[in-house]
């Protein structure tokens, strides 16, 4: 990329009308972000099962005594040797911020696929302290379309975009998707009668976060 070298008030020019746009950019992702928090809710009524260090656990279990819980799909598939090297960069980061979550009343919660034995092992070596469950043998991750089986991925039985996936318009569906695992990240919330799944991600990309409220 070859930059053009012009005088202090040229850029100053060039730079203050791509500042217009930006400010532009700001408020219409303003807009999109109290419309992504206003989308409704859906009841999560399906009882589900994980292992965690305390032992098996419901998903109300995985609040810990806080109304709110996060859930970061964590890339660790039953056959990794090793988790996901993006999650785990993502993971550096959050397993910082986790206790402040917890002073304010969130959980923040890793879920994987692969056996706890696994995930202990892999956290004992990354040094991270956030509470990570093993979802292995439950429908959790298919239900919310963070994990798809091979026969999905060979007949195009597979949700992009939060719709049935066309092979032929959405590149990123014909991805090849490692061990039936994929980027996932959406917005819940959960009542003391039932979890309600309210939002998914900003991104056009599969979300990768769940987010859940517990009231009484």
């Amino acid at each position: 990329m070859h930059n053009q070298v012009v005088s202090r008030d040229e850029w100053l020019k060039a730079r203050l009308e791509l500042l217009k746009e930006e400010r532009e950019l700001t408020r219409r992702s303003d807009e999109l972000a109290r419309r992504r928090q206003e989308l409704p809710w859906v009841r999560v009524d399906k009882q589900y099962r994980f292992e965690t260090d305390e032992g098996s656990a419901s998903l109300a279990d995985l609040f810990r005594g806080c109304s709110q819980l996060l859930v970061y799909h964590f890339m660790f598939g039953p056959d990794y040797t090793a988790g996901c090297p993006s999650c785990s960069m993502i993971a550096d980061g959050f397993d910082g911020f986790a206790v402040h979550l917890a002073n304010r009343d969130v959980t923040l919660s890793a879920v994987s696929r692969a056996p706890l034995t696994k995930l202990q092992a892999y956290k004992r070596r990354m040094g991270w302290t956030f509470p990570w469950a093993s979802s292995l043998g439950g429908d959790f991750n298919f239900d919310f379309n963070v994990s798809i089986t091979e026969e999905q991925q060979c007949q195009g039985g597979v949700e992009y975009n939060y719709r049935p996936a066309d092979r032929d318009a959405d590149p990123g569906a014909r991805r090849p998707i490692r061990g039936g695992v994929r980027n996932r990240r959406a917005h819940i919330h959960a009542r003391s009668a039932g979890h309600e799944r309210v939002r998914d991600g900003g991104r056009r990309r599969p979300p990768h976060l769940f987010h859940l409220c517990a009231r009484t």
